[in-house]
C-alpha cells in the first residue's frame, strides 16, 4: 500500500513565513526579506532587509512516538530553530539592524501564533504587489479573443501598477477589461508560482472573485491549465451581471495543473462574446489556496535576542524555537 508522502518540516515552515511575512520599513517600504534553510550570509543581507532562516533544532530534531501499542497510530513532535538577521546597511533608506531585527520578530511571533493551527495552508494572492515583472506571482488580461488564450500567448498583457492593486483584496474595487471586437471575449490570466512540492499536496483551491456582463448574457468563466493536454478544464461558471465568487477545487493529479518550475495558471473571462455593446470582465479578488500533508500544529516555545559583536557590521539576531506535530496512521 502507497502512503502519500509527508512534506518536510522545514519546507512548510519556510514557505509560511515567506508567503506572509511583511516587514513595513520606517519609511513606510516594503521590506526585502529572504527566507532560506541555509545559515545567514553577511554578504547577503547587504542587499536584503533582513534574512530568516529554518532548520531542524540541532539538539532535539524529530521525536516519533507511539501512541498504542501497536504502533500504528505515531505522533511525530518535530523541534525547529527559526533565526532572524538584520544588520546595519550603507542604505540610507534601510531601518538600523537592532531596528529591523525587532521588526522581523514580531512578524515572526505573529505569523507562527496565528497560524499555529493550520500551518500546512498556504494563501497566494497578489496583495503588496505593485509593479509590473517583479514577482513570481503575474496578472495579464487581453481582449478580443474569439477562442481561450495559452498561458504563453503573446496577446497577453501584465497589468498595470494601479491595477494589480484593485485585485489586492476582496474590497469592490475592480480590474475590469473591455473588448470591443465583435465576437471575441476579455480574458484575464493568473500565474502563480506555488512551488513543485506535488507529492504533498492535498488540495489546490483556486477562487475567483468578480462577474462578466455582455450582450448575449452576464456571467464569467473560469478555468486551469492541464499541462498534460495542454488545454485549459474544470471549468466553473456563473450567470450574475454583479460581483460573485467561483471557486475550482483540484484534489488529484497535481503535475497535470503544476509544471516543472512551480507555476499554476488561472484563465478568467467572459461567458459570451461582444455584440452590439461590449463584454467587460470585472475582478476584484483572486487566490489560490493549497493544503499539504506535513505539520498539523506549530507553535512558539520560546525566542531570545542576541548581537553577534565579533565582526562588524555587528548581526542582529532573533532565535525562535518552535513545536510541531503530526499524527500518522501506519498500515
Amino acid at each position: 500500500m502507497s502512503v502519500q508522502p509527508i512534506e518536510n518540516p522545514v519546507a512548510t515552515i519556510m514557505r509560511l513565513i515567506e508567503n506572509r511575512i511583511r516587514v513595513i520599513k520606517d519609511n513606510v517600504a516594503v521590506a526585502l526579506v529572504k527566507v532560506t534553510e541555509e545559515d545567514y550570509d553577511r554578504e547577503l543581507l547587504k542587499d536584503y532587509d533582513a534574512q530568516v532562516t529554518v532548520g531542524l533544532d540541532p539538539t532535539r530534531g524529530v521525536e516519533d512516538q507511539k501512541l498504542n501499542l501497536a504502533g500504528t497510530l505515531r505522533r511525530r513532535v518535530v523541534w525547529l530553530k527559526v533565526v532572524g538577521c538584520a544588520m546595519n546597511r550603507a542604505d540610507t533608506s534601510a531601518d538600523t539592524g537592532q531596528v529591523m531585527r525587532d521588526k522581523l520578530t514580531e512578524q515572526i511571533d505573529a505569523i507562527i501564533r496565528e497560524n499555529r493551527s493550520n500551518p500546512y495552508t498556504t494563501t497566494y494572492n497578489f496583495y503588496s504587489l505593485g509593479y509590473p515583472s517583479g514577482y513570481p506571482h503575474v496578472a495579464k488580461d487581453a481582449s478580443g479573443a474569439a477562442a481561450d488564450l495559452v498561458p504563453t500567448s503573446a496577446s497577453w498583457a501584465e497589468l498595470s501598477a494601479a491595477n494589480y492593486q484593485k485585485i489586492w483584496s476582496n474590497d469592490d474595487i475592480f480590474h475590469s477589461k473591455s473588448n470591443a471586437a465583435v465576437g471575441g471575449y476579455s480574458l484575464m490570466l493568473f500565474k502563480f508560482k506555488i512551488g513543485a512540492y506535488e507529492p504533498s499536496v492535498k488540495s489546490i483551491v483556486l477562487t475567483f472573485t468578480g462577474y462578466g456582463t455582455a450582450p448575449g448574457g452576464d456571467g464569467a468563466i473560469i478555468k486551469v491549465w492541464d499541462h498534460v493536454s495542454s488545454s485549459w478544464g474544470n471549468a466553473q461558471s456563473g450567470t450574475a451581471g454583479a460581483k460573485e465568487t467561483l471557486t475550482i477545487t483540484l484534489t488529484s493529479a497535481w503535475t497535470n495543473y503544476i509544471d516543472a518550475d512551480g507555476f499554476l495558471y488561472l484563465l478568467a473571462e467572459t461567458t459570451n462574446p461582444t455584440g452590439g455593446s461590449a463584454a467587460v470582465l470585472y475582478c476584484d479578488f483572486v487566490q489560490c489556496v493549497t493544503q499539504v500533508k506535513g505539520l498539523t500544529n506549530c507553535d512558539v516555545v520560546i525566542y531570545k535576542t542576541s548581537t553577534e559583536k565579533a565582526v562588524k557590521p555587528y548581526v542582529f539576531k532573533t532565535e525562535f524555537q518552535l513545536k510541531g506535530w503530526l499524527i500518522e496512521n501506519i498500515p
